[in-house]
């Protein structure tokens, strides 16, 4: 169900025009003087929009690459910032098919799980953008060539009535999550005034529309970067990523019911005794798996259904599990060179994973940042006791 949800809210989002306004506004923050920071703050706010680390790294990246080559920026720094904020909002957004994933694999709820994350996180990405910023320091004097983004964005408004309204669906998203309103109608509320607003506002027929929900939105606006964005979201385009999840699952627990994936950490389990030692463990394990496996969405469900047991016994609850499991595979596979996303964005960026992979800080400071906060007892969510009767 999430996985058809996430493919109605894309599709209605771009139908109203609501990805393509955050992406119009957004380009008008970048300025020599805090172009890295203020690229890292775009990439991570679209890819919160969109729950896509891909479909980020294709548009804004591809933009921020041109616009740092002509600014004089290492090509490397640029594309290690644009990989790091993509990846923040592809761990972070309720519509991320990897967030929705470690949720249902550990057993926990959607916002729960991001909130976790969130104690891990925001200080990780706190000092990413202290270091973009100091970095970006030193190319302020640099002049910055706009006709890129004029291009694009002129491309958007020929396409789309461009205003802020745009934005009321991803409002209402966010909004009833804060609330804690569960995904599910939050995802459906929002769905439903992005419908609205592409009928009031960009004057699509419904039949289109609905058409889009199932598969997928539809644009060809002369411009390949922003056509690249635009045609996706829909019901159908999450079958393939569903049909994987599914069958991950059906393998890890195949392999947990007779007793495999037990035998073959047994040894390692009965050593862990501390919850930093389990933490990492369970970090390590999902980075083994993403580099064995060369993509994320098997490696979340083995290691969730590995450690679900050991965490159940040491009292901690499956947001524990859930967060952990994330920082070390939806982060980690961007940076392996052999894995589907990794040639993809060295690809689009025209970098080398081995060129960019220093700069993406993010990606691998969160798990470091993680373990040492658990070292420090914060951030530790343990399960209520028990009261006897």
């Amino acid at each position: 169900m999430f996985f058809i949800l996430i493919g109605i809210v894309l599709a209605a989002f771009l139908e109203s025009g609501t990805i393509a306004s955050i992406v119009y506004y957004s380009l008008d923050l970048i300025h020599p003087a805090v172009f890295l920071p203020a690229g890292l703050l775009l990439c991570s706010f679209m890819s919160v929009s969109v729950g896509t680390l891909m479909g980020t790294v294709a548009t804004a990246g591809v933009i921020l690459i041109g616009v740092g080559a002509a600014m004089g920026v290492p090509l490397p720094i640029v594309a290690g910032m644009v990989i790091a904020g993509a990846s923040f909002g592809d761990k972070m957004s309720p519509l991320s098919d990897t967030t929705n994933l470690a949720a249902i694999s550990a057993e926990t709820d959607l916002y729960t799980h991001i909130k976790s994350m969130l104690y891990t996180t925001i200080p990780t990405y706190i000092l990413c953008l202290i270091i973009f910023t100091f970095i970006g320091f030193q190319y302020s004097a640099e002049i910055l060539a706009t006709n890129d983004i004029e291009i694009f964005q002129a491309a958007i408004k020929s396409h789309y009535n461009v205003s802020l309204w745009g934005f009321l669906p991803i409002i209402v998203l966010f909004g009833m999550s804060i609330n804690k309103i569960p995904a599910e109608p939050s995802m459906i509320a929002s769905s439903f005034v992005a419908i609205i607003i592409a009928v009031v506002q960009q004057n699509h027929e419904i039949l289109s529309i609905l058409t889009s929900l199932q598969s997928g939105y539809k644009a060809s606006t002369g411009h390949a970067d922003l056509d690249m964005l635009l045609n996706r979201g829909g019901i159908m385009s999450m079958m393939s990523t569903f049909s994987i999840a599914l069958f991950a699952m059906a393998l890890g627990g195949l392999l947990d019911k007779i007793g495999y994936l037990t035998s073959l950490l047994q040894g390692i389990l009965q050593h862990l005794k501390s919850v930093v030692s389990l933490l990492f463990a369970t970090m390590m394990t999902g980075i083994i798996c993403s580099i064995g496996t060369g993509q994320s969405y098997i490696s979340i469900v083995l290691t969730s259904q590995l450690f679900k047991k050991k965490y159940d016994e040491m009292g901690l609850k499956r947001r524990m599990l859930s967060r952990t499991v994330e920082e070390s595979t939806t982060l980690i596979t961007p940076l392996m060179p052999w894995s589907l996303g990794g040639a993809y964005y060295a690809g689009v960026m025209g970098v080398p994973v081995l060129d960019y992979m220093p700069w993406a800080f993010l990606n691998y400071m969160n798990f470091i940042v993680a373990l040492i906060i658990a070292s420090m007892g914060f951030a530790i969510f343990r399960k209520e006791p028990v009261k006897a009767s």
